[in-house]
């Protein structure tokens, strides 16, 4: 069962699929839309990766941060992005630890689900019915 909205959001360091070091703390002050989903490369996955990327514009507008999160290394998640343009950072979850923080296990995967996170580092949103197509429409619709 995925964390309750109000709950604090957990902390993490981890790489990106450029292999920098990123931590939730780095987008203090920003909405974060963390979505976690399966694996790389997959049609869901891909469908709903591309629909980020589509929307990406009204996100940046929005001064809001898209953080993708799967279980695949930064090598799978290297080659995910540049082979569908995508615009925002891929986190490394190689040993699940983000994945399990978060409330996500899935037996070997990251569940699909999206947190929202304020700028104060709060979960203000829980998505864990996703459809991939419009999951990136759908968020911004609800944040109005």
């Amino acid at each position: 069962m995925a964390l309750a909205v109000g709950t604090k959001a957990p902390s993490f360091t981890t790489k990106d699929d450029e292999g920098n070091t990123v931590s939730l703390s780095d987008f203090a002050g920003k909405i974060v839309v963390l979505y976690f989903y399966p694996k790389d490369d997959t049609p869901g996955c891909t469908k709903e990766a591309q629909s980020f990327r589509d929307n990406y514009e009204q996100y940046q507008d929005k001064e809001m941060v898209v953080l993708g999160v799967s279980m695949d290394d930064e090598a799978s998640h290297k080659q995910f992005k540049e082979k569908y343009g995508l615009p925002f950072q891929l986190l490394v979850d190689s040993d699940g630890a983000i994945t399990k923080a978060y409330d996500v296990e899935g037996g070997g995967y990251s569940k699909r689900v999206t947190y929202i996170i304020d700028g104060e580092g709060t979960i203000t949103s829980v998505d864990g019915n996703v459809n991939t197509g419009t999951h990136a429409q759908d968020i911004l619709a609800a944040l109005g």
